[in-house]
């Protein structure tokens, strides 16, 4: 199993005076990327979130493309293009240009999101993003793995092309495909994707995130896909003390406060299909220290971390991605972090 880096540059309004200035925590992350690599994580991945209501990075492809010159050997990834208010063929273009400067380093991930105020400004549907999704995932694929490629569908519709430049991976970079949900799972399953996991999102889909990927796998093979691989997020800090680690819970419960208002709340106004973010919020909204355990976060001493992360290996995870700089976290002490992992944790990994 291989470690990676993870980031939604996470920055909302509710953060209030603490707050940092959007330019200069781009150049953070930049730099975190940059150490990344030097201490020997696989890849990095880094969000897609608008206008300052979550996060600060609005282009993921575009920030990856710098951070391809100034490495040669991780990973670059978006965690997540948010698909539905974008066209899937410019998604397509982007990744192989992505690819190709790169040296075929490229993957992709893409997701709904969650945030209705998002697809309001870009004109997209909110209520239809299940199948706009599901459609632009399909162009993707196709526009990759054919030569030429027309479609002709509901949201999507356009006449023999060719996506230039064509990728460096073959047939293509890998297409990881956000999960918080069943149906999504299932989807991603008979498609032929690979998955990225919340391990808390997914013990409460299937119980665990050992049953989670075990499904995936089952759906996938019973599709005629495999070698399937599922990856998850988690939150981390390696601590030495018990005040560390119920400081780490407390700047997590500062977190989900602070990202509430970008998730639906309102079980009767939410669309059908993105209903379970109103169950997500309710048990962040009631959740205290005592309560984030292992589902969210890998804290703890060095033994407590590693046995969390076994345990992802055992569920059949190929990569953990570490999110190391939430809840407004300053950036020396997240290069600090991410120190302590590769201390502490990475060589015992991939």
């Amino acid at each position: 199993m291989k470690l990676g880096y993870f980031t939604l540059t996470d920055n909302p309004p509710a953060y209030g005076a603490s707050r940092k200035d959007p330019s200069r925590l781009l150049k953070e992350v930049l730099a975190q990327c940059i150490h990344a690599e030097k201490i020997g994580l696989n890849s990095v991945w880094v969000p897609e979130h608008h206008f300052g209501l979550f996060g600060v990075l609005p282009s993921a492809p575009v920030f990856l493309a710098y951070v391809a010159a100034r490495t040669e050997r991780v990973k670059l990834g978006p965690a997540t293009v948010l698909l539905p208010v974008q066209h899937p063929l410019r998604v397509a273009e982007e990744f192989a240009l992505l690819d190709l400067l790169s040296n075929g380093r490229a993957q992709l991930s893409v997701g709904r999101g969650y945030d209705a105020r998002e697809y309001t400004a870009f004109g997209a549907d909110f209520a239809q993003s299940q199948e706009i999704f599901f459609e632009g995932l399909d162009v993707i694929k196709k526009a990759w793995s054919q030569e030429t490629v027309s479609h002709h569908g509901v949201h999507y519709d356009f006449p023999e092309i060719t996506v230039l430049p064509r990728p460096v991976q073959q047939p293509h970079p890998p297409i990881y495909v956000a999960c918080f949900s069943e149906p999504t799972l299932r989807h991603a399953a008979r498609a032929g994707f690979d998955i990225i996991f919340a391990p808390f999102a997914a013990a409460m889909m299937f119980g665990s995130l050992q049953n989670a990927v075990q499904e995936f796998k089952k759906e996938s093979e019973a599709a005629g896909h495999e070698g399937r691989k599922a990856m998850c997020s988690y939150f981390v800090y390696v601590t030495y003390d018990g005040r560390q680690t119920l400081e780490t819970k407390e700047r997590l419960l500062h977190y989900f406060k602070g990202i509430l208002p970008a998730f639906p709340a309102d079980r009767a106004a939410a669309p059908a299909h993105i209903r379970y973010f109103v169950d997500i919020v309710e048990r962040m909204q009631a959740m205290t220290t005592e309560d984030l355990g292992e589902r969210s976060i890998i804290t703890g001493n060095p033994e407590d971390c590693l046995k969390v992360l076994r345990d992802c290996e055992s569920a059949g995870i190929e990569e953990v991605i570490l999110y190391f700089g939430f809840g407004g976290w300053g950036h020396t002490e997240t290069m600090k972090s991410m120190d302590r992992v590769a201390q502490e944790l990475s060589p015992h990994f991939g």
